[in-house]
């Protein structure tokens, strides 16, 4: 009967203890984030987040060889967009590259993700552009643009050399700053497009 009762002691300081162990993480967790406002400092993408993201119009825009796009090209697939003020220099023609050497990376799942380049009249020879970039769609800037540009956000009052990311839904997500790194851009793709069942 002794033997029971101690036996009994035993089992609920136990079931205490195991209890306290399961809880008090979780519970210190979120007394850090929720009440300290505490976030861990590891970032897990390498492009610069946009919160909240941004949904961007619908906008039939004309291209460099005459033609219109789809009003709902920035939609059903990830896209990276590039916007070119004035000459594309070699910063610009890595930066191309760049996006093209990830998007081929990605193997089968390249066919998810488009290139998009608005680019100005003082911008390229558009032969060269074409043969070293046919994915590529090139987007003539003009005053149909305007509404798209204006949602950019800007940094040091400019958007060309940064690298735009918009999601299937058409929503403007990430940029990546000049000089990024590919092959982290290409981690956030391989993890976006697992993550993703639209697109």
């Amino acid at each position: 009967m002794i033997r029971d009762k101690v036996q009994d002691r035993r089992q609920g300081r136990l079931l205490v203890v195991l209890t306290v162990l399961f809880f008090a993480p979780l519970g210190l967790s979120f007394y850090l984030y929720y009440g300290r406002d505490w976030h861990p400092g590891g970032r897990v993408n390498a492009g610069v987040l946009i919160e909240p993201a941004k949904p961007l119009p619908a906008l039939a825009l004309p291209t460099s060889d005459g033609g219109v796009t789809d009003p709902q090209f920035l939609r059903g697939k990830w896209t990276f967009l590039h916007v070119q003020q004035g000459r594309c220099t070699d910063d610009c023609q890595r930066q191309l590259y760049d996006t093209r050497q990830v998007r081929t990376a990605l193997d089968r799942d390249m066919d998810r993700v488009q290139r998009v380049f608005i680019r100005d009249e003082g911008c390229c020879d558009m032969q060269a552009l074409h043969a070293k970039h046919p994915d590529l769609i090139v987007i003539r800037a003009s005053a149909a643009d305007d509404e798209l540009l204006a949602l950019l956000p800007r940094g040091a009052g400019e958007q060309s050399g940064r690298i735009y990311l918009i999601d299937p839904l058409g929503n403007l997500m990430m940029f990546y700053a000049a000089g990024a790194n590919p092959k982290g851009m290409l981690e956030d793709m391989k993890r976006l497009l697992g993550l993703s069942h639209i697109g």
